[in-house]
C-alpha cells in the first residue's frame, strides 16, 4: 500500500504525460464535436451532454493516474479474484440490465443513480490483465495445447457470458480482438491462428440460423445488394450516414451548420455515429484529423510495449493497443458502411461516461508500464538493509 501512494505521488513524474496529453486532446475535441451533435432541436439543450462528458473526462484523468500507480505484479497475482469480479458484474445485468434503447441489454441502471454504467468496459481492463498474467505464466511453452487452452478458456467464459447477458454481440468482438492481438504480439504459433480460422469456416453455417434476423442482415447487406436496395429498411442508417459523412466535402459545413446533423436526421449522431456527424461538418480534412488523433494513441501504446524488457507489461500495452484499434476500426467502417453495425463508440470523442472512464483507465495500464517498464516483484520481498 506504502509503495502505492509513493508511485501516485510521483505520478507526475514517472507516468506517460505525453499518453495522456494526447487523451486530452482528443477528448477536447470530442467535447466540440458533442456539443455541436447535441445542439440540434432533439436534443433539447446540449448542457447536460457537455456536463456529463466533462465530469467523464475529469474522473477518466483520476483513473490513468490511479491505476497507473498501481502494481501490475499484485493485479495479476489476483487474477482469480479478477475473473469473479468480471462475471459478478454481468450477472448483475440479470437484476439491473436496461438496453438504453439499444435493443442490448448493456447496461446497469442503479436505483438513484444518475447515469447507467456498461459492465462490459470495465471488464476490458480486467481482461487485458488476466491475459497478460496467463500467458506470463506460459511464457515459456506459450504455443502448447496447455497454454492456449487456458487462453481460450478465459476468452470464452467472459465472451459467453457478455453474449448470455446482454446480447451485445460489438463489445463481445473487442474481446475477441483483444485476444488475437494479445496472442500474436506475445508468439503464439501462427498455426493456432490458421486452425481457428478453418474452426469458424466449418462451423459458421452451423451458427448462422442462431443469429436473428436483424443480425443476419446487417451482415448480408454489406455483400447482398440486392436487400433493401432503396434504402428504407435495413439500409436506411447506412445511406443517412453515407450521406452525412461525404456530404461535407473537403472542409465541411461547418460546426453547429451540419444539414442532418442540425437537424436530428442522424441515428446516434453523438455517440455510435458522431464520425459521420464530423464528416459533415468538418469535411474530409476533419475526419483525417480524428484518424491522426486515434492512431497517434494507438502509436504510443505500441510504442510503450516496445520499450517494456518485462513480457507482461508489453502485452499489456499490445492488449490497450488493440482494444482500441478495433474500437475505431469497427466504428469508422460502420459509417462507410464497410462493417456491420454493432454500437461501438469512437474511443475518447463519441459521448458516454462509461466509456471514456474505462478508457482512460485502461490506458493507465500503458502508463503504469511505462513508469515501472521491469517488474519490481523482488522489492516486496527483498527487506531493506538497516544499519
Amino acid at each position: 500500500m506504502r509503495r502505492f501512494f509513493d508511485e501516485l505521488k510521483d505520478f507526475t513524474k514517472k507516468g506517460d504525460m505525453f499518453l495522456l496529453v494526447l487523451c486530452l486532446i482528443v477528448s477536447g475535441f470530442g467535447l466540440v464535436v458533442i456539443a455541436s451533435a447535441t445542439s440540434a432541436d432533439k436534443f433539447e439543450g446540449n448542457f447536460r451532454y457537455i456536463a456529463i462528458q466533462l465530469f467523464a473526462v475529469a474522473l477518466g484523468v483520476m483513473m490513468y493516474a490511479f491505476v497507473s500507480s498501481l502494481d501490475l505484479e499484485v493485479l495479476s497475482e489476483h487474477r482469480g479474484a479478477m475473473v469473479a469480479f468480471n462475471c459478478f458484474l454481468l450477472l448483475l445485468l440479470i437484476p439491473f440490465g436496461t438496453d438504453n434503447n439499444t435493443g442490448n441489454r448493456s447496461w446497469l441502471d442503479f436505483p438513484l443513480v444518475p447515469i447507467n454504467i456498461q459492465p462490459a468496459e470495465i471488464c476490458k481492463i480486467t481482461y487485458i490483465i488476466i491475459m497478460a498474467s496467463v500467458m506470463a505464466s506460459h511464457q515459456n511453452r506459450i504455443s502448447s495445447f496447455p497454454s492456449v487452452a487456458h487462453m481460450v478458456l478465459h476468452l470464452g467464459i467472459l465472451v459467453g457470458l457478455n453474449m448470455a447477458m446482454s446480447r451485445d454481440a460489438g463489445v463481445s468482438l473487442i474481446f475477441v480482438f483483444i485476444f488475437i492481438g494479445m496472442t500474436f504480439a506475445g508468439g503464439v504459433s501462427i498455426w493456432w491462428f490458421v486452425a481457428a480460422i478453418a474452426i469458424i469456416a466449418v462451423a459458421f453455417p452451423v451458427l448462422w440460423p442462431f443469429l436473428g434476423e436483424y443480425q443476419q442482415n446487417r451482415i448480408l447487406i454489406l455483400f447482398d445488394e440486392s436487400i433493401d436496395p432503396q434504402g428504407i429498411n435495413e439500409r436506411y442508417h447506412y445511406k443517412i450516414n453515407l450521406q452525412s459523412l461525404t456530404g461535407g466535402g473537403l472542409t465541411g459545413q461547418g460546426l453547429f451548420n451540419g444539414n442532418r446533423t442540425q437537424g436530428g436526421n442522424l441515428f446516434a449522431q453523438h455517440t455510435d455515429y458522431i464520425f459521420s456527424s464530423i464528416g459533415e461538418e468538418l469535411g474530409f480534412f476533419g475526419c483525417v484529423l480524428v484518424m491522426l488523433m486515434e492512431l497517434a494513441i494507438i502509436a504510443r501504446c505500441i510504442y510503450v510495449g516496445v520499450k517494456c524488457q518485462d513480457y507482461m507489461r508489453r502485452l499489456v500495452c499490445y492488449g490497450a493497443a488493440s482494444a482500441l484499434m478495433f474500437q475505431v476500426m469497427i466504428n469508422v467502417g460502420m459509417c462507410i458502411g464497410a462493417m456491420p453495425v454493432i454500437g461501438l463508440t469512437l474511443p475518447l470523442i463519441s459521448y458516454g461516461g462509461s466509456s471514456v472512464v474505462t478508457i482512460y483507465a485502461m490506458l493507465g495500464l500503458v502508463s503504469g508500464a511505462h513508469a515501472r517498464p521491469q517488474s519490481l516483484s523482488h522489492e516486496r520481498y527483498v527487506q531493506p538493509f538497516r544499519g
